[in-house]
């Protein structure tokens, strides 16, 4: 039973070897300059296949209270139905910022809607700074007289 289990595990462990896809990609070009003294770094490649990719980066506001880091990007391929692809991106205290042709879209506000939303922004609701509601809790320092 040993060596039928050695054999079975040797035959499967052969098949699920790594199955090389042809040549090794070449990189066609590297350049990469690390974090300078001011925190700024920038690098840059390319290969074989047509792969291009690029991005620096730098602190803003460095040493202050609103220090943050600011990266400018890119990188284009080509999909496997050969749509290129491209897409730049800027990523800062505002979040990741793509921008590319293959992205989706959000569909336009309905006509309706965006005239509501014109018609709020017109007619702000009035202050009501004094006035109590009937939601609003009341509260006192005497026990509830109230009888359960």
């Amino acid at each position: 039973m040993k060596v039928v289990v050695a054999i079975t595990f040797l035959f499967t462990t052969s098949w699920a070897s790594p199955q090389h896809s042809g040549d090794p990609i070449p990189i066609v070009r590297y350049e990469n300059e690390g974090v300078n003294a001011d925190g700024s770094y920038q690098w840059s490649y390319e290969t074989g296949n047509g792969i291009v990719a690029q991005e620096q980066g730098q602190l803003k506001n460095p040493g202050s209270e609103n220090a943050a880091a600011e990266v400018q990007g890119s990188y284009q391929y080509q999909a496997p139905d050969g749509t290129p692809i491209a897409l730049n991106y800027l990523a800062n205290e505002d979040g990741f910022q793509p921008q590319g042709d293959h992205l989706p879209t959000p569909p336009p506000i309905p006509p309706a809607i965006q005239k509501a939303l014109e018609w709020i922004a017109a007619h702000p609701e009035p202050e009501q700074r004094g006035q109590a509601s009937n939601l609003d809790p009341v509260y006192s320092r005497e026990p509830s007289q109230r009888k359960y």
